[in-house]
């Protein structure tokens, strides 16, 4: 069996620079998606990361594969925060509460028009990201259940629901100012969740895979 030179190996790599391109792309178009939507110009994203259109379309050959990549890059960073919360924090309960924070910061408000649009919401990048970020809050909300802190007629749907809502500026303000009052606001729904439940909640716990249901 044949075995790669050294500078075969090195040829077949992507070299440092166009892997930080690629991350100034994505980081770029994750901010404009934020405070534009999805619709933003290529071009202004590639003048935002301070790169050519022809790197943009290099690395993405059309604004499906871009956007894609976005919705990936912010499900990993909200897995991330979730991994991360399990590690830190002694407290069941206070895990969650650090995640969902963490999670409003990602902005993943900002998904939701973007999973709407015409990319394979199949593809396997998606689905690996998904079921990453699903099985990591799920673990969060198991342990503040089992804890007996966390009332028991709630899923991920409904947390994702609240993150995503409350993270989102209302119609007619502007999104720096609101970002003020995200966490506060924030804060009063963690509180809600917490056990025993002072009410009770219409319908029923909303999962992930409602929230995906045509």
């Amino acid at each position: 069996m044949e075995t790669a030179t050294p500078v075969q190996r090195k040829a077949s790599r992507p070299r440092a620079d166009a892997l930080r391109n690629r991350e100034r792309i994505v980081t770029a178009a994750r901010e404009m998606f934020v405070e534009y939507g999805p619709d933003v110009p290529l071009d202004e994203i590639a003048r935002r990361a301070g790169v050519g259109n022809a790197t943009v379309y290099r690395n993405f050959p059309d604004r499906d594969a871009l956007v894609r990549e976005v919705v990936c890059s912010v499900m990993d960073r909200t897995a991330r925060a979730a991994e991360r919360a399990l590690a830190e924090a002694g407290d069941a309960f206070e895990a969650l509460e650090r995640f969902v924070h963490a999670a409003a910061d990602e902005r993943i408000s900002a998904l939701c028009p973007m999973i709407r649009s015409t990319f394979d919401k199949h593809h396997p990048d998606l689905e690996a990201a998904r079921e990453r970020v699903d099985r990591q809050i799920a673990e969060l909300m198991h342990r503040a259940e089992a804890a007996g802190q966390l009332r028991s007629d709630v899923d991920v749907g409904d947390i994702m629901i609240a993150v995503a809502q409350l993270s989102r500026p209302p119609a007619g303000t502007d999104c720096v100012h609101a970002d003020r009052f995200v966490h506060r606001h924030l804060q009063l729904f963690l509180d809600g969740l917490r056990a025993p439940a002072r009410s009770a909640l219409p319908g029923t716990a909303v999962t992930m895979e409602d929230l995906r249901r045509p």
